[in-house]
């Protein structure tokens, strides 16, 4: 399995941006689909967006098409996810994870390895 770390969360006003990103370990990073999914207090984690191996398609949840923005950098082993116009029902901690698997509804399920999670606060 692959050993994922998150990286740059933080405080912001609603309407402001924030940039995620997630450190892979492994030599076959590319074979990997990549996903972040958050999860915010009492609820259950949930899907945000995922990204193929080659990184040539991206999948975003509903609410946040047209705000966030999934990417890799194969290369470097490293995924991000750009997050626009953030709004309070994001706050969160964000998770990025791993899966061999590709689904165009993927669920926590389908990914083996994940982060230990990056805390998101939105205010208003």
């Amino acid at each position: 399995q692959v050993q994922l770390v998150e990286s740059g969360g933080g405080s912001v006003q609603a309407g402001e941006s924030l940039r995620l990103s997630c450190a892979a370990s492994g030599r076959t990073f590319s074979s990997y689909t990549m996903g972040w999914f958050r999860q915010a207090p009492g609820r259950e984690r949930e899907y945000v967006a995922h990204i193929t191996g080659s990184g040539g398609r991206t999948f975003y949840e509903d609410s946040v098409k047209g705000r966030f923005s999934i990417s890799r950098d194969n290369a470097k082993n490293t995924m991000s996810l750009q997050m626009n116009s953030l709004k309070t029902e994001d706050t969160a901690v964000y998770y990025c994870a791993a899966g061999r698997s590709f689904k165009v509804v993927p669920t926590t399920a389908d990914f083996a390895s994940w982060g230990q999670g990056t805390q998101v606060t939105v205010s208003s």
